[in-house]
């Protein structure tokens, strides 16, 4: 065997995203065996499908951790309920306008991603504030547009969010889509240097010549754009937008930036590792459900093994 290859595989352990992707193959192994194998391929796909909207919402976050400390996007599941919210009442099941109506979602990641860094700029408020406190304003206008009713998306347009592509389901192909435009952003441009800079040393990324403000502002926009583009397909995928539906991705987009491998004081993204704790957070959910254990219990596990996960990762040093 080529001692090259030999020697590639031996320095997967040293990789961040490879304990992530390492604990999902695990986790999968647990609940197919006690299942003894029957809905395998079910559960690969349901893996496939939920990870996606938790990648892209984890992508978001990414680039927002990555500016370094105290950089937080807590309007991530208030944006995505207003963004659903006002795409599904705009398109009203209507099949001509499911593209304007994508439009109507981006144009308020576009708002909302500004109006945060309005907040974190010219009021100077810290990010995680701003944002928090956006988030309740996000999540009143949602509420009164949405006035107690749930609209349905279009057919065609749930068909498309449920649906597959040779096997591989629709929603996957748009998040792994949207992670190598990520890859090439934070790699092979230089926006993505100037975002690594900016978490690096913010003083010396200014003084280098690094347009921090405007780094600060794309990423914040683009993390809101990103949260109203997971919250438009997801409203779709679950047959209408809820005033709940994002609750859950706030800590989700997190940990699998954390679990990731991403380094939590900025400067350090890991985007295939993002796609690792999306994938291991569903699993690892689907594996202590299937075991039967209570609420409680699941999520002192699964905190323990986030925990786990991220422990190892940080001991096997920071390779990419």
């Amino acid at each position: 065997m080529d001692k090259s290859f030999v020697l590639k595989l031996t320095d997967l352990p040293r990789r961040p995203w490879f304990w992530a992707f390492a604990a999902s193959v695990l986790a999968f192994g647990a609940t197919t065996y006690l299942t003894d194998g029957r809905g395998g391929a079910g559960l690969l796909s349901a893996a496939l499908t939920f990870a996606a909207f938790s990648a892209i919402v984890g992508l978001g976050q990414m680039f927002v951790i990555t500016l370094g400390p105290g950089n937080v996007d807590l309007s991530i599941p208030a944006t995505m309920t207003l963004a659903a919210t006002l795409a599904l009442k705009f398109m009203h099941g209507e099949t001509a306008l499911v593209l304007p109506g994508l439009g109507v979602a981006l144009l308020v990641g576009l708002g909302a991603g500004g109006f945060n860094y309005a907040l974190i700029r010219l009021l100077r408020i810290p990010p995680i504030i701003a944002t928090l406190s956006a988030s309740f304003l996000y999540q009143s206008l949602a509420i009164w547009s949405n006035r107690g009713l749930r609209i349905k998306p279009p057919e065609v347009l749930a068909d498309f969010t449920t649906g597959s592509f040779f096997g591989i389901p629709n929603m996957t192909l748009i998040g792994l889509l949207i992670a190598v435009l990520s890859w090439i952003v934070l790699e092979r441009s230089i926006f993505g240097r100037w975002v690594s800079a900016f978490g690096q040393n913010t003083r010396a990324a200014r003084l280098s010549g690094v347009p921090v403000e405007v780094v600060r502002a794309v990423t914040y926009i683009s993390s809101a754009v990103l949260a109203s583009l997971t919250g438009y397909f997801l409203a779709s995928f679950s047959g209408g937008a809820a005033l709940n539906m994002g609750a859950e991705y706030l800590l989700i987009s997190i940990a699998v930036v954390v679990i990731g491998g991403c380094s939590i004081a900025g400067g350090n993204s890991n985007v295939p590792g993002i796609w690792g704790g999306a994938l291991l957070m569903f699993l690892i959910v689907s594996m202590l459900n299937s075991y039967g254990l209570g609420a409680g219990v699941r999520l002192i596990m699964t905190g323990t093994i986030i925990i786990g996960i991220v422990a190892a990762a940080s001991g096997k040093g920071r390779a990419v």
